[in-house]
């Protein structure tokens, strides 16, 4: 139990960190961020609408409880993150441009791997 929980934290943080710093600096628009977005055609004013939706599902993910809406917070982000890849993709970006976002999409996949696994221990204690 206590190594399937090492590992969840170790996953999530990861992506707490990534996805929270990145989402920050979409919240305040950051130019250099924000040219990234409108490159691939996408309105500027998407930018912080995504960042603060991030932002929401980050702190889901991070709460003790709720876990229908834990559900949900790991579908909107990796249907963000799949839409990031894909979008990079299509523009025709190199691969060495798609690194980051293949990263991401593990990282969020092995956090909710183990939160699966952190609760059918809990259950079983139970």
């Amino acid at each position: 139990m206590k190594r399937i929980k090492i590992f969840y934290w170790i996953f999530t943080g990861v992506i707490a960190v990534s996805l929270g710093t990145g989402s920050i600096l979409d919240v305040l628009v950051v130019p250099e961020f924000a040219k990234v977005v409108t490159r691939l055609g996408y309105p500027e004013y998407l930018v912080p609408f995504l960042g603060v939706a991030r932002l929401l599902g980050i702190a889901v993910i991070l709460l003790p409880k709720y876990p229908r809406l834990k559900e949900w917070a790991y579908a909107g982000l990796t249907f963000d993150l799949v839409g990031a890849l894909y979008s990079t993709i299509a523009f025709g970006d190199p691969f060495t441009n798609w690194i980051g976002s293949i990263l991401t999409i593990l990282f969020l996949a092995g956090s909710y791997i183990f939160y699966h696994q952190k609760l059918k221990l809990a259950e079983q204690a139970v």
